[in-house]
């Protein structure tokens, strides 16, 4: 039975607009996951002036979800090996918005950070399993370009989303933002319910396996990749809000447009990262994290002209992404029987990444270098990502060709 359904989903005369369908609903989760992600850093101002904090500690926010991804990711795929992969979605963005209406009703800054850690234990599954199923209907040839169809979700919460949810944050509150991203979690998992297939096709593992594919360095290294690579990114992103106006010049009003070009930068990103890791690899991730280095000095020394810098922001955000789609296949690839948990494990680390990523940037600002200084030390994160790819594909080929242990 599995060998006549894979042979349905593969073949080219396949009925497209039922994956479509499915592409669009999956990818309509990442749209809500990336609006409450993205948006907390376009408020910090005034969640800071809200809680009465400076914005430093506001960030910390930022952290704290970024945190939950962590710390959800292994732990949902591990106890939910088992579970089918079109019920663990949908229970996974209940839980999603659940955490974002606790985070909209949250009475003090603790109470949002716990709220926000809580928001963001789904997130690393949520995409992780995604992936796969996108990957699996796409089937073979279309994994990495279905994968970023899907992450295309996370893009445009930057190009639709996160601008959109900053007016209303700027306008109506920070709380009201977050109600936005409610609604659409709703949404979201009424369409997954009613979309979604069986996906009894799809195999299941068990906790076992999932925890055994830990033991792989390739998974640790492709990991690794994540967390420097675009802890940078994260560190840019934090603080382009403050970065735009206080050496910029430019007003509040400025802020939902230079998120929507930084948004349309990852669309764009995604959709030819996709393409580059379906046909080149690991080479598709090292042009990305090399473009994301450049990019972040150019914004750098760009910053203080203003509108310049806000084209620059583009580009930042093509070449981050462009490499995620890369990452994504590449785990899904080194980790065999374990591919839940390491799928998942992508985002976790890239949200050690956004952790780091605001965290240093905080420090840096903290300690007097300025807003330019978060670009700075990106270009450094995105050099040293690129090192440790070299070292992990230079690793697999000598595993390669050399005696199997």
């Amino acid at each position: 039975m599995n060998t006549e359904t894979r042979s349905v989903v593969d073949e080219p005369s396949a009925p497209r607009p039922h994956l479509t369908w499915i592409i669009l609903v999956l990818a309509l989760g990442g749209f809500g996951i990336g609006t409450t992600e993205f948006v907390a850093m376009g408020l910090l101002p005034n969640i800071a002036g809200d809680l009465t904090i400076t914005e430093s500690t506001a960030s910390y926010v930022i952290s704290a979800y970024a945190l939950g991804v962590v710390v959800g990711a292994p732990v949902i795929a591990v106890l939910a090996a088992r579970v089918s992969r079109r019920t663990l979605l949908i229970a996974l963005m209940v839980a999603f918005t659940a955490g974002n209406a606790l985070s909209l009703i949250a009475p003090s800054f603790g109470m949002l950070m716990a709220a926000r850690f809580v928001a963001g234990l789904p997130h690393g599954a949520y995409f992780g399993v995604a992936a796969l199923v996108a990957a699996h209907v796409a089937g073979p040839g279309r994994r990495a370009r279905a994968v970023g169809q899907v992450m295309l979700g996370l893009s445009v919460a930057n190009v639709a989303g996160v601008p959109v949810a900053t007016f209303i944050g700027q306008h109506f509150g920070w709380r009201a933002a977050l109600g936005l991203v409610v609604v659409i979690g709703v949404v979201t998992v009424a369409s997954l319910w009613r979309v979604l297939p069986s996906l009894t096709d799809m195999t299941t593992t068990d906790p076992r396996t999932e925890l055994a594919g830990l033991r792989s360095t390739q998974i640790w290294l492709t990991l690794f990749v994540g967390m420097i690579g675009f802890g940078g990114f994260f560190a840019f992103y934090t603080f382009l809000n403050s970065a735009l106006t206080s050496i910029g010049g430019l007003g509040e009003s400025a802020v939902p447009i230079a998120l929507m070009l930084f948004g349309l930068g990852m669309v764009t990103g995604n959709i030819v990262g996709g393409r580059l890791a379906d046909r080149y690899g690991d080479i598709a991730i090292g042009i990305g994290l090399a473009g994301a280095a450049v990019t972040l000095l150019l914004f750098a020394a760009t910053v203080s002209t203003g509108w310049p810098a806000v084209v620059v922001a583009f580009g930042v955000g093509m070449t981050g992404s462009s490499a995620i789609p890369g990452l994504q296949t590449r785990l899904m690839d080194v980790s065999h029987d374990a591919q839940t948990i390491a799928a998942a494990l992508n985002h976790s680390a890239l949200n050690v990444a956004n952790a780091l990523g605001a965290w240093i940037g905080g420090v840096v600002v903290a300690a007097g270098y300025g807003y330019r200084a978060p670009s700075l030390v990106g270009a450094a994160f995105g050099v040293a990502g690129l090192v440790v790819l070299v070292i992990a594909v230079v690793s697999a080929r000598r595993d390669a060709v050399g005696p199997r242990r």
